[in-house]
């Protein structure tokens, strides 16, 4: 991509995912490879439509919109790179088949555990405490025509505990949520992180052993440093 990537961020609720990618991209400065130049949702109501208000971004609703729609719209505002942050919808498969390799999805769990078609939100984090399941964490991966199917760029462990809530939970997970996708956006929108036409993941790192970090003794700032390392 010539210059910054334009990025489409869609999102069905508040947006605090949207609200991370800016924040990165605020601190890179003018060292960032994206720029968000479209929000959009399906609900009028989102949040995340009205952080993109605040910030000067261009915002639409996507409610209604069949897949050539949804191409113009993106055609539109130019759009190079596609963000599914909190998005509920399916989109459909000619946005999905034109976006390979540049279309990405956050989820909140190890995938491909607990992922697929109605596990979203608290619904995720429920399902990983009935499974007594002693990890989870957040991925990010590239998007086809499947929910949460799509080529994994990269995970990030996050340790049950025994008192947890699905709303711990879901807090815990968030925090890494809003360091590993704003960072692996800006990797796919800087060419460092592409897909290969086999579906193979190119330019990300191995994240260390569980064992080697825990997320109660690490500062925000220590465990967005190891997580940069992902993608150098």
């Amino acid at each position: 991509m010539k210059g910054r990537a334009r990025v489409a961020v869609f999102a069905s609720g508040g947006g605090s995912n949207l609200g991370a990618i800016l924040a990165h991209g605020e601190r890179l400065g003018a060292q960032r490879s994206a720029d968000v130049a479209l929000v959009a949702s399906g609900r009028e109501s989102a949040g995340a439509l009205d952080r993109a208000r605040d910030h000067g971004i261009p915002s639409a609703v996507l409610g209604g919109l069949d897949g050539a729609a949804m191409n113009k719209l993106l055609d539109e505002h130019r759009i190079d790179v596609v963000v599914l942050a909190g998005y509920l919808s399916l989109v459909p498969d000619v946005v999905t088949a034109r976006f390979s390799g540049r279309m990405l999805n956050v989820h909140p769990a190890l995938l491909p555990a607990f992922g697929g078609h109605g596990l979203y939100g608290q619904r995720v984090h429920r399902a990983v405490l009935d499974a007594g399941a002693k990890l989870s964490g957040a991925t990010v991966h590239f998007v086809d025509a499947q929910y949460d199917r799509g080529p994994i760029i990269a995970q990030w462990p996050v340790p049950v505990r025994a008192d947890d809530t699905p709303e711990s939970l879901a807090a815990r997970v968030l925090r890494i949520e809003h360091m590993l996708l704003p960072r692996a956006v800006e990797a796919v929108a800087r060419g460092t992180v592409t897909l290969d036409a086999d579906g193979r993941v190119r330019g990300v790192c191995a994240p260390p052993e569980v064992s080697a970090y825990s997320l109660s003794t690490q500062d925000d700032a220590s465990l967005a440093s190891e997580i940069d390392a992902l993608f150098t």
